[in-house]
């Protein structure tokens, strides 16, 4: 029988882009292309801007980094890691995807930095 895992996809976001929304694009392809690779192989991928996003734009952001864009984006990711089997910690720096690895290093929880370190479901 299968064990699929709730893993979390962290990765940079706004690291490194100037906040250039080409750029964030491709951050965000990145992460769908990882979260879609888990799927296939029998996990249940996550990440927090699946969750903080709609809430951001709900809340009334008008621009990256203002009051509901703090509010909600790294919080919302932080409580949903509490929450997931693991962590796949993809791309290059970001304070917020190292943030998330801690939360799983500090709960003894897997983090892996490849795909290939995932075990199959």
């Amino acid at each position: 029988m299968p064990n699929p895992r709730l893993i979390l996809v962290a990765g940079p976001y706004r690291s490194g882009t100037g906040d250039d929304p080409d750029a964030i694009a491709r951050n965000m392809r990145a992460m769908n292309e990882a979260a879609l690779w888990l799927f296939r192989t029998g996990h249940v991928p996550v990440n927090g801007e699946w969750l903080a996003l709609p809430l951001i734009e709900t809340a009334g952001s008008e621009r990256l980094g203002d009051a509901p864009f703090s509010e909600i984006f790294h919080p919302v990711a932080a409580r949903m890691a509490r929450r997931c089997d693991a962590v796949l910690r993809i791309g290059g720096a970001s304070a917020g995807a190292d943030a998330m690895v801690q939360i799983f290093r500090d709960a003894g929880r897997p983090v892996y930095r490849s795909l290939d370190e995932v075990p199959a479901a």
